[in-house]
C-alpha cells in the first residue's frame, strides 16, 4: 500500500508541472483579442453572405485596401462600395449572389495588441448575373488592426491557384466546344462546294 502511495505521489509531481505547462500554453494561446477577432469573423461573414454592403463596411477599417480575385484592388469604404454596386447591383452587374465560408490555417499572428495577421481558405459559390454558378476554392490572407477600440480588417488579399481553377476549366470548356463548332462548320462548307463543284462539271 505504501509503495502504491509513493508511485501516486512521484506521478503527481512528474506530471503536474507538464500538465501546468500545457494549461499555461492553452491560456497564452487564448489571448482574448482571439476571441474578439472571431467575432470580426463571423459577423464579416454574415454580411457579405446577405449582400450587406453596409453591414460588411462595419467591419473595415476606414482605409482598408482589399485586393479582390479579378487582381482589381479597392481602396477606403467607397472603394469596396463602387466595387460591390458594380460587380453586385450595378445595370451591368456580373454577381447575382454570392456566398463564402472561411477557414483560417491558425490563430492571428498578433503584433502587440493593435495588429495581427491571418491566413487561410475559402469556399465560395458564386451564381452569375447570367445564370451559371460557380464554386471556387481559394486562399486569403488578411491583417487586421483595432481602429476605435475595435478589430477591423485594414488590408485582404483573396486569390485561386492560378493553374486550376474554376475559370480555367471554363475557358478550357468553351475552347473544346469552339474547336467542335469550327469542325463541324468546316466539314459542311467543305461538303457544299464539293457539291458545287459537281455541279460546274
Amino acid at each position: 500500500m505504501k509503495l502504491n502511495l509513493t508511485s501516486i505521489a512521484l506521478a503527481i509531481a512528474l506530471f503536474a508541472p507538464v500538465s501546468l505547462f500545457a494549461q499555461d500554453q492553452k491560456t497564452a494561446a487564448e489571448n482574448p483579442a482571439h476571441q474578439e477577432l472571431r467575432q470580426l469573423r463571423d459577423g464579416l461573414l454574415v454580411a457579405m453572405n446577405k449582400g450587406d454592403i453596409d453591414g460588411t463596411l462595419a467591419f473595415l477599417g476606414t482605409n482598408c485596401v482589399i485586393t479582390w480575385h479579378n487582381a482589381e484592388v479597392s481602396r477606403g469604404h467607397d472603394g469596396v462600395r463602387n466595387y460591390f454596386n458594380r460587380v453586385m447591383t450595378g445595370p451591368n452587374k456580373i454577381v447575382e449572389s454570392f456566398h463564402c465560408d472561411l477557414k483560417v490555417d491558425e490563430l492571428t499572428i498578433l503584433y502587440g495588441d493593435n495588429m495581427g495577421i491571418c491566413y487561410g481558405s475559402s469556399d465560395e459559390h458564386f451564381k452569375l448575373a447570367t445564370g451559371k454558378d460557380l464554386d471556387v476554392k481559394g486562399r486569403w490572407s488578411a491583417t487586421v488592426v483595432k481602429e476605435n477600440g475595435r478589430w477591423v480588417i485594414a488590408c485582404m488579399h483573396a486569390s485561386t491557384n492560378l493553374f486550376d481553377n474554376v475559370m480555367l476549366d471554363l475557358a478550357k470548356k468553351v475552347a473544346i466546344i469552339a474547336g467542335i463548332i469550327c469542325l463541324v462548320a468546316g466539314l459542311v462548307v467543305g461538303w457544299l462546294l464539293g457539291r458545287c463543284r459537281k455541279r460546274a462539271a
